[in-house]
């Protein structure tokens, strides 16, 4: 994939008469209006995209995209590059936390090494290796233009090889020691928002590891001119603009190989096929909500194709999905990663398809419909 294939990709909408007939046929399922909440809605959105009624998401599987990230060497995470290998391992063997809860709805996971810096990609694990982990973007950036849609053309090749598998729905995981500081520093170059308020602790560090994870993005957004000049002045490096500016799809791919991941990049790709293929994506924490914003970045129209799973509780996380105008589900303050929130979120859909798919209808139970009056 170049810049100009990028360029030509089409998103259109999901289908808004399906969405229409989904929400009559749930006003007319024994219960009180609108009483299924968001389920409601999410489940129109995920019919509209399948073009399909019934909302059939029996065959669901999640991608979990493994990577390694230079910018470790800077002290940003208590781990190395070896816990990236060992998960990734574990996934493969099927027993990673992510596996144990697919397991239980009977979806897949799909683990791709697309980055990861080990001799060899884990039994198990799908090879699809763009870079031996990226380099550390606090020295030179990341990656290369090249490398980035490399990893965008997997994730997009990924989605339309489920598809044609039969799969209904698709859950976004990762795996990668430091992509937390990634996510932050492509989240604020994206925004403009303040790295000091997107910057969380990750796995765990102290305050002194938290401090040096922020003067780290900081600097590396200076470097690389990644400081948006919008209603502070750009002479004093103030990142403490609150209202994010549009960034142009060769931004955003700049921004990806200058601090991004390998993760970061494939992930968006999944977003940008399941909009391309018409293939709902649910998104699970801040790895995949800042690469579902960087893909809503280059195309827009993908968020139409995203389903929101739960809020995490790195810093940036929210505030991404606010930007995308995406509603979390669940309120839990989840950090597992690997896809686990989002696989969560399969677990909810089929119980609120349960009631959707085999209704009790007003008249089984004797009782006048409700009726819906215009506010």
């Amino acid at each position: 994939m170049d810049r100009e294939q990028l360029r030509q990709l089409v998103i259109t909408e999901p289908n808004r008469d399906i969405a229409a007939a989904i929400k009559t046929h749930w006003d007319q399922i024994a219960k009180p209006l609108d009483s299924m909440g968001q389920f409601e809605l999410l489940t129109c959105r995920i019919g509209a995209i399948l073009e399909d009624e019934t909302v059939d998401i029996g065959k669901k599987a999640v991608i979990v995209m493994c990577a390694d990230n230079g910018i470790i060497a800077e002290g940003i995470s208590q781990s190395g590059s070896e816990v990236t290998e060992n998960v990734a391992a574990s996934m493969g063997r099927g027993t990673s936390s992510v596996c144990k809860m697919a397991a239980v709805v009977g979806a897949d996971v799909i683990p791709v090494d697309i980055g990861m810096r080990c001799d060899k990609t884990p039994d198990g694990v799908r090879k699809e290796r763009v870079v031996n982990g990226t380099k550390n973007f606090a020295k030179e950036p990341a990656m290369t233009e090249q490398e980035v849609l490399a990893a965008i053309e997997i994730g997009m090749d990924l989605v339309k090889e489920c598809k044609e598998q039969g799969y209904r729905l698709l859950a976004t995981g990762e795996m990668g020691i430091g992509n937390t500081t990634t996510s932050a520093a492509v989240a604020a170059a994206l925004t403009g928002w303040d790295p000091e308020v997107l910057t969380g602790r990750g796995a765990g560090l102290d305050d002194d590891g938290l401090s040096r994870k922020k003067q780290v993005i900081r600097k590396a957004l200076e470097t690389y001119g990644l400081c948006r000049q919008g209603q502070t002045n750009p002479e004093e490096k103030s990142f403490s603009q609150t209202t994010p500016t549009q960034t142009s799809p060769e931004e955003t791919l700049r921004v990806l190989a200058c601090v991004g991941g390998a993760d970061l990049a494939g992930l968006a790709g999944v977003f940008l096929g399941g909009a391309f293929y018409h293939i709902p994506v649910v998104l699970d924490g801040l790895i995949s909500g800042v690469a579902a914003l960087a893909a809503e970045s280059l195309v827009p129209g993908t968020k139409a194709y995203m389903v929101t799973s739960h809020a995490s509780r790195e810093p940036a996380a929210g505030k991404v999905l606010e930007l995308l105008g995406l509603e979390p589900v669940i309120r839990a303050n989840l950090s597992l990663g690997e896809g686990t929130g989002a696989v969560m979120m399969f677990a909810l859909l089929n119980e609120a398809l349960a009631v959707y798919g085999n209704p009790t209808t007003f008249s089984d139970i004797q009782v006048q419909q409700y009726t819906r009056f215009d506010k």
